[in-house]
Parts: structure tokens; C-alpha cells; sequence
């Protein structure tokens, strides 16, 4: 069942991603890339064996996808708005930020550096051992980790 629910989704991501190009090609393209993807990782999603722990996680981590992508485009503004400034150069403040997570499962450790390379002005450099090493373009972006984002996935996947 969850391996059907697991190709599904990435189907759809799939199909959403493509532009919706659903042609003989791109379909058969999708349904084998899919497939193997799924039969490879078809516990990553749904890691706890009780019908009613996973579609709860499934509902839960659906619903943090509208939160992350409304914060890709509140980042996406900020660092537009630093690239016109026109004191650019002074407000531009990379760096290398480390900080502990408290975030334990293997999902919920990729869900939030996936999270944090999504959103502009920041990249997840290293993970050790519950460790982030992320840049950061600018102080207000540094100063936001790991935060809501975090406390999010954690509420998701149940951690914590």
C-alpha cells in the first residue's frame, strides 16, 4: 500500500515539475524513474509500520510544503532586495554558521537541510552527527537558523 502511496506522490511531484508534459516519452520516462526511486527508498517516507502513524506523518509533512515554499518566497525577496541595494557590498554578510539540531530520524535531519538548501540566501554545507554547517548570505538569514524551520519538521515527523 505505502509503496503505491510513495510512487504516487513522486509521480505527481513529477508531473508537476515537468510542466505537466504528458506525452509517451515523459509519461514512460516518469513511471520507470519513478518506479526505481520507489522500490530504492520506498521506507523513507513512511518509516513506522502502523497504517494510522504513517498517513497522519504523510497529512503533517503535506502540510508543512505550504509554510516552506511561502518562506522560499519571502528569502527569494530578500535576497533580491540585497542584490539591488545600492550598498550592496555593506549588506551582503557571508558566513559559515554551526548549530546543533534536536532533530533525531534520518527524514526529518534531509527534510530540514533540503528545507534550508531550498530557501535562497542559504546552502546546508555538512551535517555530522546532528550538526548543520550552513552559509548564509546575510546576518538576518544566519540569525533565523534553525528556528520555526526546524521546530516545523520537528511537529512533522513527531521529534522532540
Amino acid at each position: 500500500m505505502y509503496f503505491i502511496l510513495t510512487f504516487l506522490i513522486l509521480y505527481a511531484f513529477w508531473l508537476l515539475m515537468s510542466g505537466f508534459k504528458i506525452d509517451v516519452f515523459h509519461t514512460t520516462l516518469a513511471f520507470i524513474s519513478c518506479g526505481l526511486v520507489t522500490l530504492f527508498s520506498r521506507d523513507l517516507l513512511f518509516q513506522d509500520k502502523t497504517k494510522k502513524n504513517r498517513s497522519a506523518e504523510a497529512g503533517r509533512v503535506i502540510c508543512y510544503i505550504p509554510w516552506l515554499i511561502y518562506q522560499i518566497v519571502l528569502a527569494a525577496i530578500h535576497v533580491t532586495s540585497l542584490a539591488l541595494h545600492p550598498r550592496m557590498i555593506d549588506r551582503i554578510d557571508p558566513k559559515i554558521i554551526r548549530f546543533n539540531t534536536k532533530l533525531k530520524k534520518d527524514i526529518a535531519l534531509v527534510t530540514f537541510a533540503n528545507s534550508i538548501t531550498l530557501t535562497p540566501g542559504t546552502i546546508t554545507v555538512r551535517i555530522v552527527d546532528g550538526e548543520y554547517y550552513v552559509h548564509a548570505i546575510s546576518k538576518k538569514v544566519a540569525d533565523e537558523l534553525p528556528g520555526e524551520m526546524e521546530r516545523r519538521i520537528a511537529r512533522a515527523f513527531k521529534e522532540g
